[in-house]
């Protein structure tokens, strides 16, 4: 056990940080912007009341990003309370005013007394990149169909027989855009170039893609306005989804029937690249909101909830690849007929079956493996 604890009610600009000792007494209590100079005098001085620290913090994103590095370069070991943990918390603690001194104090004293918090592990540099980039792909998404048709006009207008002749859901054409984007440079290159382009890069069935893409460029000659911008940004997008590869589990992941490039990358983004962090398939699955709740109150028994508390993002990605995986994966489809034929609507056999791709899942990243039909479950379906 530690002896002290240090919660910080996490800002914008400014946290307050608050250290109690085993009795819950105050020993520091301070305001700090969020500045890395002024972090590290925090760090100090709370090593200097004892090296035998546990932080807590209400945000483990977003505004807390910069002090999370610096204790994770220091050793630190921290855990996180959700803001909704803390709200209602904050109402069994004397005291009417919500100010930050109180918040930070509730923080630090729940993270003493309380045994069932999870040390945070900063995700790896490429979840963070992706949660970066899904993010960005979701704020799109979310803007619905006027941006989405924006862009795929902007991608018609470069070169749109090659955007007919690219199934962009494959590895092999995602690459190829990351080197040649518009008609003239593919000509230039010619089929035996990009052919051997493609397999140096390991993308299969090179020689066909090579053929199919210099048939496009040879049906459009002329060069058209904004090509080098609009190249530009098939460049970006390409990246994006090619990052995904970068990852180490990746090949794994992408195993998956229904997990494809972009849910692939999402999936990496939410849980941070780790799922060891999680500790079990039925903890991912409540993380996912997959894992139903009991609810028990008064004569209401056997009730099943999902949890308040999830990750919507996570959620949405199981829903949609179980989804796809309905086209593509025969287990998949045989586990969704059955939970029809049990009387399960659409929704509640998708949910079903995402909750048992989670086991799968967690199963194939646990082991290193790829996907194979007869791969055993964890935990329970």
């Amino acid at each position: 056990m530690p002896e002290i604890w240090a919660g910080v009610d996490i800002g914008k600009t400014h946290h307050h940080a608050l250290v109690i000792n085993a009795a819950g007494s105050w020993l520091l209590s301070r305001r700090i912007q969020n500045d890395e100079a002024e972090l590290l005098v925090l760090i100090g001085d709370v090593l200097a009341i004892s090296e035998d620290v546990l932080w807590a913090v209400d945000l483990n994103h977003g505004g807390a990003a910069l002090l999370i590095g610096l204790l994770t370069a220091h050793d630190q070991p921290f855990a996180y309370l959700t803001g909704l943990a803390v709200h209602r918390a904050s109402a069994t603690y004397r005291g009417e005013a919500k100010t930050d001194a109180k918040d930070a104090c509730v923080i630090a004293d729940q993270a003493r007394i309380r045994r069932n918090l999870c040390l945070l592990r900063p995700g790896d540099e490429i979840a963070v990149d992706l949660r970066t980039l899904t993010t960005r792909r979701l704020d799109v998404v979310f803007d619905r169909t006027r941006q989405i048709n924006r862009l795929r006009a902007q991608l018609l207008e470069l070169f749109p027989a090659l955007e007919r002749s690219l199934d962009l859901t494959n590895k092999g054409p995602v690459m190829l855009l990351t080197g040649y984007q518009t008609p003239a440079a593919i000509r230039r290159a010619g089929a035996k170039r990009i052919e051997t382009w493609l397999e140096n890069r390991k993308v299969k069935g090179a020689a066909t893609l090579a053929h199919t893409v210099v048939e496009a460029a040879q049906a459009q000659g002329t060069a058209l306005p904004g090509e080098k911008v609009a190249a530009a940004m098939v460049v970006r997008l390409a990246k994006g989804v090619m990052a995904l590869d970068e990852h180490p589990h990746a090949e794994v992941i992408r195993s998956l029937p229904g997990m494809g490039p972009r849910l692939g990358a999402e999936f990496i983004a939410a849980t941070g690249g780790d799922v060891d962090a999680f500790g079990s398939a039925d903890r991912l699955a409540g993380f996912a909101g997959l894992a139903s709740q009991a609810r028990d109150s008064g004569r209401v028994s056997g009730n099943l909830r999902r949890p308040r508390r999830y990750h919507r993002g996570l959620l949405r990605t199981m829903y949609l690849s179980a989804m796809a995986s309905l086209k593509s994966g025969p287990a998949s489809k045989a586990y969704y007929r059955r939970k029809r034929n049990e009387g399960k609507g659409h929704k509640e056999a998708l949910l079903s079956l995402a909750r048992r791709r989670i086991n799968v899942l967690w199963a194939m990243i646990r082991d290193g493996e790829r996907y194979r039909p007869s791969l055993p479950v964890a935990g329970t379906a």
